[in-house]
Parts: C-alpha cells; sequence; structure tokens
C-alpha cells in the first residue's frame, strides 16, 4: 500500500486530539508534499515534532482551513 493510499483511507471525523501525518493532510488537502511543507514552513499550518516524525494537530487543520474560508468571504 502507498503512503498517499494509506492516509486517504482515513479521511473521517477526527477527534480533537488527533495528530496527523504529513500525508494524511496531503489527502485531506488534496495537496503535494512540497505544498503542505510550504504551508508548515509558513507558520500557516501548525505542526509538532516527535523524534524524526512530523506531526499537524487536527485542530489545526479545522483553524486553516476556517481561516483560508474567511479570507475568501472577506
Amino acid at each position: 500500500m502507498t503512503m498517499q493510499a494509506a492516509a486517504a483511507r482515513h479521511q473521517g471525523p477526527s477527534t480533537p486530539g488527533e495528530l496527523l501525518t504529513v500525508p494524511q493532510v496531503m489527502a485531506r488537502l488534496q495537496l503535494g508534499r512540497s505544498a503542505v511543507y510550504d504551508l508548515l514552513r509558513t507558520h500557516q499550518l501548525a505542526s509538532i515534532t516527535l523524534g524524526r516524525a512530523r506531526r499537524i494537530p487536527a485542530h489545526s487543520l479545522t483553524d486553516f482551513i476556517r481561516a483560508r474560508l474567511e479570507q475568501e468571504a472577506a
């Protein structure tokens, strides 16, 4: 199973404390790896590092989407 297939397998509603992997965020936003890392690098999307693993809190993804929707509406 590819990383993208594994990430696409879990796209249901997230729990408040859920930590998402970069491939899961890629699948949910339908963006490529470099685009997601650009969002992380520019602090548009918050993340934490656990050892060598990068994780994005589900609420951070929700906040990012909400902020983008508000920008589009303005």
